[in-house]
């Protein structure tokens, strides 16, 4: 893919992204002004949930602008790894509603109090249709970005915790059992550490520089020893600099007299078309040369 079609693609992103956030932004405020009306703490829950969908639209649109500046000075990279730092600010603070959230549904379970199961099934119908909406909306952008992904996964779960509500005010309202409310909140925040620890975790592999699950560093050491002229390879480095961007260096050892440049060649090749990796920097060296290089090097160690 060119350099302009995926500024194009980055630009398309954006407005999708912002266009989400306004319809969340809108829907939030009118469901924490409804969850006061109706003491519903689901509806209060389902809101800090949508916070954190928005924060996460919010982080994304930044992420997505940092990303398309350029390389300078000692950003060799540019800053293509802000999306991963909004990826694990957005599972941070997932983690930490959710369990602000659990706190108050269990002191609730013992102590509920009066909920109107008419306005919190209202209010959750209209959830589902907003949060349906905006699934739409962000299904048409690209979800390679782990944020745009974390972002996808907050709206979607939203979507199903909304359902959670409208069942706990139908059941409130055909049985006047307030429990149903806190129940439906430890559903909310089950939800919500689940879309945390996935997100966490994917971030946390990245900032710790652990091979993507689609280039594993055994698979790619077989494959370049394996190739024709290959003697060994060693010093195998395999991480990810951001989303969709593997990375991998190796020093690869050939036969005496190959030639080195082609072998190069066709192991990047090789490494772009069955690992998807693009950005490789290889050392290649003939065996013997690399061999009396180490020799040398030891005697310099012992002289």
């Amino acid at each position: 893919m060119t350099s302009m079609h995926q500024h194009e693609h980055a630009r398309s992103d954006r407005r999708l992204l912002a266009l989400a956030l306004v319809v969340l932004g809108v829907f939030m405020v009118a469901e924490v002004v409804l969850g006061i009306l109706a003491h519903s703490l689901a509806l209060l829950a389902d809101a800090g949930h949508m916070l954190t969908d928005a924060s996460a639209l919010a982080l994304a649109l930044f992420a997505s602008w940092a990303a398309g500046l350029p390389v300078r000075g000692r950003w060799t990279f540019g800053f293509a790894r802000a999306e991963i730092l909004a990826a694990q600010a957005n599972g941070i603070t997932l983690l930490v509603i959710a369990l602000l959230i659990f706190y108050s549904a269990v002191r609730r379970l013992f102590d509920p109090p009066d909920v109107d199961g008419t306005i919190v099934g209202a209010v959750a119908l209209g959830g589902i249709a907003v949060n349906l909406g905006v699934l739409g909306i962000l299904a048409r952008a690209r979800r390679e970005s782990l944020n745009i992904r974390g972002a996808y996964l907050h709206v979607a779960t939203d979507l199903v915790a909304f359902v959670g509500t409208a069942v706990a005010g139908g059941l409130i309202v055909l049985t006047g059992w307030d429990r149903f409310d806190p129940l439906a909140s430890i559903l909310v925040a089950a939800l919500m550490l689940a879309a945390a620890a996935s997100l966490l975790r994917e971030s946390t592999r990245i900032f710790l520089e652990g091979a993507p699950s689609s280039v594993l560093p055994a698979d790619v050491g077989r494959a370049i020893a394996g190739h024709e002229g290959v003697v060994e390879t060693h010093d195998l480095h395999v991480w990810t600099v951001t989303s969709g961007f593997p990375a991998l260096s190796a020093h690869v050892l050939v036969e005496p007299g190959a030639d080195c440049h082609r072998i190069r060649i066709e192991l990047e090749r090789m490494l772009q078309e069955r690992f998807a990796v693009e950005h490789s920097t290889l050392q290649v060296e003939h065996a013997a040369a690399a061999s009396g290089l180490q020799i040398g090097r030891s005697a310099d160690s012992h002289s």
